[in-house]
């Protein structure tokens, strides 16, 4: 039984993280491609954001492979065999505990190691990406808006760094839209600005109050695109790229690097911790459920819908949980919730497949006098 709980999960595992690995794939290469970045800038991302989308795939995975074996095993008769030679549903239950552990260290692998890792070398990535004007701006025979309301265009670049017929709208103002043309421009760096200095050109500005149109011709002109393209970047960590053991034990030191609550950070390390337990979780939920109830020609549909019910409950105990954790450092054991509840109702399922009877209507027996 473990070995095809390990092989669907693996399958399972597998489509899901296609599936939500190639959404998210899809709105990095529009936002990618639209700021100039080559195909291996892509791949780079996509591969950074992968541990995110397998630690959403992997309890999704145990849940479904679970369900898959059990229901399976249950219209083959080999759990009726196995329970016809004295087996108790907790000791058919066992090869589903070491496949959810199995799963939990997966899991705390993810957690606790890789996604923190991937997610401060993605934002590390996108912060250099950010500053790198160059790549955002110089696409020659493409008109790109950095931002709203601005709008850039070059013909061409020489090999020397030359910009070569240049065109800049910018219509942000709510008095006037201004619009640059020049032969040719060089981008300069001064005093930590990206400076566009325009060579042979002219301005147009529009005044929207009465559609005047005025222009002015220059030699030379200067338009800073630094502080329009460059965004506010933070300094120091975030919470969700700071090491387990120092989020359970926040010091003042690392709110202030965060700007996080010590609450928050408490429990969000608290939370990982619970997230290994939840892969567990959801196989055992999976398989108890399917083993409530007696033989219908019509399948375990029912069983089916009442475990992802089930799931659901635990993921609202989750978010219950996390929120009160939150408030409050005293309060970090409420990370927990989702675990302990998922496993006491586990325990109850099995325990009311295991004697059917309990909770049955007597009918009462009539004896003729």
């Amino acid at each position: 039984m473990l070995s095809q709980l390990m092989m669907l999960f693996g399958f399972f595992s597998l489509v899901l993280v296609l599936v939500y690995w190639i959404n998210r794939a899809v709105v990095l290469f529009d936002q990618l491609i639209a700021d100039g970045q080559s195909a291996g800038v892509f791949v780079e991302f996509t591969a950074l954001t992968l541990p995110a989308v397998i630690r959403l795939a992997l309890p999704l995975a145990a849940f479904a492979a679970a369900v898959y074996v059990t229901n399976r095993m249950t219209n083959d008769s080999e759990l009726v065999v196995m329970q016809a030679t004295g087996f108790s549903l907790f000791r058919l239950a066992r090869p589903v505990v070491y496949f959810g552990l199995i799963v939990a260290l997966l899991m705390s692998l993810l957690m606790h190691v890789l996604v923190p890792m991937s997610s401060a070398q993605l934002a590390l990535r996108q912060s250099e990406i950010a500053r790198n004007v160059t790549a955002r701006l110089l696409t020659p025979g493409t008109f790109i808006e950095p931002v709203s309301g601005v709008t850039f265009y070059i013909r061409d670049i020489t090999t020397n760094g030359e910009l070569q017929d240049i065109f800049l709208s910018d219509t942000r103002g709510g008095v006037d839209h201004v619009t640059y043309t020049a032969s040719r421009a060089f981008l300069v760096r001064q005093d930590d600005q990206t400076q566009l200095v325009m060579i042979d050109g002219l301005v147009q500005t529009l005044r929207l109050e009465d559609q005047r149109l005025f222009t002015t011709k220059f030699a030379d002109f200067s338009y800073n695109i630094g502080a329009l393209l460059t965004p506010m970047t933070r300094t120091g960590r975030r919470a969700a790229h700071v090491p387990t053991w120092e989020l359970l034990c926040p010091t003042p030191a690392l709110e202030e690097e965060t700007g996080t609550r010590a609450a928050r950070l408490m429990a969000d390390g608290h939370d990982r911790i619970s997230q290994s337990i939840l892969g567990m979780v959801a196989a055992l939920i999976g398989f108890a459920t399917l083993m409530v109830g007696s033989y219908s020609r019509f399948g375990v549909w029912r069983q089916i819908v009442a475990a992802i019910g089930l799931i659901v409950v635990v993921k609202a105990l989750e978010t219950a949980g996390l929120n009160a954790a939150r408030s409050d450092t005293r309060f970090w054991f409420m990370t927990y919730l989702p675990g302990i509840g998922g496993l006491v109702i586990v325990w109850f399922l099995l325990f009311w497949a295991s004697r059917p009877y309990l909770f049955k209507r007597r009918r009462a027996v009539v004896v003729p006098s």
